[in-house]
């Protein structure tokens, strides 16, 4: 395998490491910061929203790790490209149920939309390269 040609993608997973340390810091230590910023009704339990937050900052070391050596860490990716289009989807189903205004997909759109492309490509390109199965299934 030559994971070299992976390594274009360090710059993206890097970006996506500071983002993500960047946002769930903020969110948990000022969680109703965005939510004030977009006038989005406080959840009734903060802590939930902090909890958003914390996940968020789960997935910075992940990121960094990924941009350090894409193809070691591949799997990582794959599992934050199914977040990030199960927050979209997350998002729409929502919104379409009235429980989420439309204003929240600003926070969507930064934190999965945005990243999409380029997780989505690298997952792609893994899965030619491996096969599908094989990636799928850990090796």
């Amino acid at each position: 395998m030559n994971a070299h040609r992976f390594q274009r993608y360090r710059p993206w997973f890097l970006a996506a490491a500071i983002y993500n340390l960047c946002w769930g810091v903020i969110v948990v230590a000022l969680p109703a910061l965005f939510l004030d910023l977009l006038r989005i009704e406080r959840p009734s339990v903060i802590a939930l929203w902090q909890v958003v937050g914390m996940m968020v900052l789960v997935f910075a070391p992940a990121y960094w790790w990924a941009s350090r050596d894409p193809w070691a860490h591949r799997h990582l990716i794959l599992i934050g490209t199914v977040g990030k289009f199960l927050g979209v989807l997350g998002f729409l189903v929502a919104t379409s149920l009235g429980q989420l205004p439309w204003t929240f997909g600003v926070l969507v759109l930064f934190n999965d939309i945005v990243w999409l492309p380029g997780f989505a490509l690298f997952v792609a390109e893994v899965g030619r390269t491996t096969g599908w199965t094989r990636l799928l299934s850990g090796d």
